[in-house]
């Protein structure tokens, strides 16, 4: 069933081009478990070929455009409708209310800046536009720190997918074994992410801290 579904993506970005890695992108970043791997990376690679319709630039950017609209909608979506609606009904939107509450914590402890982490972490990057409607956070911060993220993160991917197509020749006829390249390839940036992302936390806390000591 999966592999028939992950044929069935990279098929629309074939033939597709810019207007299906737009439309796989918003599903990826809204409710819709479409893994970024088997999007932009399959993209890049066709763009690298002669005579190719797309380039490397065009695929980042349509990434990028296809994310802020998913993540857009499902920030007004939790805006319109509320927590209470979310956590009763949401897990017959693969949303169910423990993935919910952890992007919510993420998105607590690491303030707007936790957005953009959460644009290269799995499960947090579909999530996190939730999160961020139900507090209301603010409009143009949300939007600026989705494109940034979004955008890097799409230039990751295509840079990984660009390098994998050119070591594994005829890779597109295998898409477990595409993600499972791109996957090994990225680990180490989701890694950084994590280790920033605690460093943030960390600066944060001991600067609550000193100004606590301040005022006392």
């Amino acid at each position: 069933m999966l592999h028939e579904l992950i044929t069935i993506w990279m098929g629309w970005v074939v033939e597709w081009g810019y207007w299906g890695v737009v439309l796989l992108m918003a599903m990826e970043s809204s409710i819709l478990p479409v893994p970024s791997e088997v999007v932009v990376p399959p993209a890049a690679i066709l763009a690298a070929l002669p005579n190719a319709e797309m380039s490397f630039w065009g695929v980042v950017l349509a990434g990028t455009v296809g994310s802020y609209i998913g993540s857009v909608i499902m920030y007004v979506c939790a805006l319109w409708v509320g927590r209470p609606f979310i956590y009763r009904f949401g897990k017959y939107f693969f949303m169910p209310q423990h993935k919910v509450e952890t992007a919510e914590v993420f998105m607590r402890k690491y303030s707007t800046a936790g957005i953009f982490f959460s644009r290269f972490l799995p499960v947090i990057r579909h999530l996190i536009s939730i999160p961020a409607g139900l507090a209301r956070v603010n409009f143009a911060m949300f939007s600026l720190t989705t494109i940034t993220g979004s955008a890097i993160w799409c230039w990751v991917l295509a840079w990984f997918g660009d390098k994998v197509g050119r070591e594994h020749p005829g890779i597109l006829e295998s898409p477990e074994a595409l993600i499972d390249a791109v996957k090994g390839e990225s680990h180490l940036i989701v890694a950084g992410v994590v280790l920033l992302a605690a460093l943030y936390a960390l600066m944060k806390y001991l600067t609550r801290e000193k100004k606590e000591n301040s005022k006392s």
